[in-house]
């Protein structure tokens, strides 16, 4: 069996393990690098949250106002998928698939009120159309925006409001 197989196991059992004994272990692992394909990011205290917020307003800083390009996976032009693709990659060392529809089956579903910095938003903006961005604090998400680029938005603003499909927890 893969070595990384065995290691999400033994992860996952141990995880179990203490949350049947009541005990809840706040940590944090960041990738050392973001080659590090194999880091498993573990965010359950407010410390780790914030720390996530703040990779995401770095990441933000970095791509803000990149304009959205279908397709396109560099500062030049971006697409919504793409994009948190790259986030994913360069800033918490975790590979996502390329595109919105195969990102929708990763990680685990969430409800609405239960969604935290780092999550996976998605939304229906036409008849087959996906759209996909990464959760921050106070309903803020992070996106590449078709009519701005890369940009801040918030879950209560009507038109995202009305389009939320769902959310995945990439960052267990």
């Amino acid at each position: 069996m893969d070595s990384v197989i065995i290691r999400y196991l033994i992860i996952g059992i141990t995880g179990l393990c203490f949350t049947a004994c009541g005990i809840y272990r706040e940590t944090v692992h960041l990738p050392s690098s973001p080659a590090d394909d194999h880091a498993l990011m573990i965010v359950h205290s407010e410390e780790a949250m914030m720390n996530v917020q703040q990779i995401l307003f770095s990441a933000h800083n970095r791509w803000e106002g990149t304009p959205y390009l279908l397709g396109g996976s560099s500062t030049r032009g971006v697409d919504c998928s793409a994009f948190t693709q790259i986030v994913y990659r360069d800033f918490f060392g975790l590979n996502l698939p390329r595109h919105t529809r195969d990102q929708l089956q990763e990680g685990s579903g969430i409800r609405r009120n239960q969604i935290r910095p780092g999550d996976l938003i998605f939304f229906r903006t036409g008849t087959g159309i996906l759209h996909v961005g990464i959760a921050m604090d106070n309903g803020d998400f992070l996106h590449a925006s078709v009519s701005s680029g890369v940009m801040i938005s918030n879950l209560s603003e009507n038109y995202w409001a009305s389009r939320y499909l769902g959310a995945r927890r990439m960052l267990q």
